[in-house]
Formats: C-alpha cells, sequence, structure tokens
C-alpha cells in the first residue's frame, strides 16, 4: 500500500524515531480529514453565472436594468438555498437519527432558478412561451442536478421527539465549543498542535454520536458536553495567548497532557455509553424471550448440562433427600 512520504524535519512530522512513534490517529479522524466539502464545484458555480445579468444590467434601459437584476437576485438566492440544501443533506447523511430538514432547500433553489430564468426571457418576440419553458427547463434541471431535499426522517421510530430536541441542542452547544477550539488553535500557526487537537476532537464526535443514537444517554454524557468542552475551549484560549507571546515548551507540554486525558476520558465515556446500550438490548432480548416461552410461541432451549440444570430431572432426583416413613421419597 502506497504510504505519503515525510520524515522529522517534513511539515507534520514525528521528530521521535520510528520505532517510539505513536499509532497512527483512529479511522475516525482520519475519516474526517478526508471528507471535502459538501458544497463543490457545482455549487460555486451557481454563485458566478448570475453576475453575467448583473453587468449586462447596466447597458440596458431602466426597464431592462430592473430585469436583469431581478434575475440577478432571483439566482443568488436560488444558489445560496441550494448550498445551505446541500449542506443540510450532508449533515442528515452523516447522521443515523436524524429529522428532515425544516425547509426543503434545494426544492426551493429549484423553483428560485426557474423564476429567474422564466423573467429572464420575458419580453422574447414569441411571448409568454419563451418564459414558460426556460423556467421549467431550468427548474426541472436544477433539481436533477442536485436532487431533492430529504423528505422524511431517519431512524426516528421509537424516539422521543422530546429528548431528540434536548439532544439536538447539546450537540450543537458541543460542534460550537469544538469550532471556538479550532479557531484559537489557528493563531498558534503549529501544525502538530492543529493536528493533535483535530484527533481529540475525533474522539468528542464519537461520544456526540453516542448521545445521537440513543438520546437517553445525554443525561450521563451533559457533564461532558458542557463543563468539560467548555473547560477545554476555555484552556485553549489561554494557552493560545500566552504560546503567541513565547514559544514555552513547559505551556506547551501542559497542553498535551491536558489533552491527553481529557481524550481518555472522552474514550471511557463513549465505551461505557455504547456498553451499556449493549447491555440494555441483551436484558431486552431475553426478557422478551422468557415471554414467548411462557407463552408457548417459543420452544425453550435444552440446556447445556442437564445435570446442573435446577429444573431438570436429573438434577432434582440428585438433590432429593429420603424422608423416614416415605419411602416414595
Amino acid at each position: 500500500m502506497a504510504r505519503r512520504y515525510g520524515g522529522p524535519n517534513s511539515p507534520g512530522g514525528d521528530p521521535r524515531p520510528e520505532n517510539e512513534r505513536t499509532a497512527p490517529a483512529p479511522r475516525s479522524a482520519r475519516r474526517q480529514r478526508a471528507r471535502r466539502h459538501p458544497a463543490g464545484f457545482r455549487v460555486n458555480l451557481l454563485f458566478v453565472m448570475p453576475f453575467l445579468w448583473a453587468f449586462s444590467a447596466f447597458f440596458r434601459d431602466p426597464a431592462g436594468m430592473a430585469q436583469h437584476l431581478g434575475v440577478f437576485a432571483l439566482l443568488m438566492f436560488s444558489a445560496w438555498l441550494t448550498r445551505e440544501g446541500v449542506i443540510a443533506q450532508d449533515a442528515y447523511d452523516q447522521r443515523r437519527v436524524a429529522r428532515r430538514p425544516a425547509i426543503p432547500r434545494k426544492i426551493f433553489g429549484s423553483v428560485a432558478m426557474g423564476l429567474g430564468l422564466a423573467l429572464a426571457g420575458v419580453g422574447s418576440a414569441y411571448g409568454m412561451a419563451v418564459p414558460v419553458v426556460l423556467g421549467l427547463i431550468g427548474g426541472a434541471l436544477h433539481l436533477t442536478a442536485f436532487g431533492p431535499d430529504p423528505l422524511t426522517s431517519k431512524g426516528m421510530e421509537g424516539v422521543d421527539e422530546f429528548q431528540t430536541d434536548r439532544v439536538a441542542r447539546a450537540v450543537e452547544g458541543a460542534e460550537a465549543y469544538l469550532r471556538a477550539m479550532s479557531d484559537a488553535m489557528l493563531r498558534a500557526r503549529d501544525r502538530d498542535l492543529e493536528a493533535r487537537l483535530t484527533r481529540f476532537q475525533s474522539h468528542v464526535r464519537e461520544l456526540l454520536r453516542a448521545v445521537e443514537d440513543d438520546p437517553q444517554n445525554l443525561t450521563a454524557a451533559r457533564r461532558y458536553l458542557s463543563v468539560y468542552l467548555q473547560g477545554a475551549r476555555d484552556a485553549t484560549v489561554k494557552f493560545v495567548e500566552v504560546y503567541e507571546r513565547q514559544r514555552d515548551p513547559g505551556a506547551r507540554k501542559d497542553y498535551l497532557d491536558l489533552l491527553d486525558d481529557l481524550e481518555e476520558n472522552f474514550m471511557l465515556r463513549t465505551e461505557t455509553l455504547r456498553d451499556s446500550d449493549r447491555q440494555a438490548m441483551e436484558i431486552e432480548i431475553d426478557v422478551l424471550r422468557e415471554r414467548l416461552e411462557r407463552e408457548g410461541l417459543r420452544p425453550a432451549l435444552p440446556p447445556a448440562n442437564p445435570a446442573i440444570d435446577p429444573l431438570s430431572p436429573a438434577f432434582q432426583n440428585q438433590t432429593k433427600v429420603p424422608v423416614k416413613g416415605n419411602p416414595d421419597v
């Protein structure tokens, strides 16, 4: 397998010998660094094309200027709606439990695109046929290129909507703390510190996914998502202020030790939540099996060793105590 070239003197390289280097970053962190922004070239191109009407508006009469500026406004509005819709769908696809977007932005963007192109065709020598055809074709092509918005929620069966709203607010607050930490770390101008902070944030997001998968875990993780992350953000800001003025290696080591401690605690909390969810599932399965066996809908499983099964006749015959005066016992 191909490996990226790099050494101790390369940007982001590890100065320690190869036999003393730590294990690579978790797969979630590598996947997060490799992910591209959902708004790609196609979305950005939508913001460029409307300027053709904006420039040509200054070479028209007042009515033509108003028409072209109106086309520019509608197309820019369509591009903004499309970008927000693409970002919302990307967040929807990344989560296993998600609500549908409250506003179908991409569909509204297709409508705005059709209206803009229809307005561009007004005044043609062929009458209203040109605006109608341009509007229908433009809206259909836009909807085909970017697709519709998610119109249904996923993974919401049996989930309390009130609990989901609480989880959404808690996750949004935690993401705000993480963004503040990343923004503050940019001022340090240290790639190693940025990479270390990114790895810590990947473990925090694993905890966020565990809470989103089961909203009942919010109570157990609330302190981590609020108090600990707020403290980590404040410590990051203070560290960057000190590290900007003087490159103190002691302060750098203390901050890295803090990240190590926080990362370990977040990893342990995530594993605890995952284990508790698995135990709850096993308990539900065992209870359902007992009910099915009691109602005769599911045959009871034979014991692995009848000699030690308290309900088996072999075990009962072995444990019977003879009683005087009753030979049958």
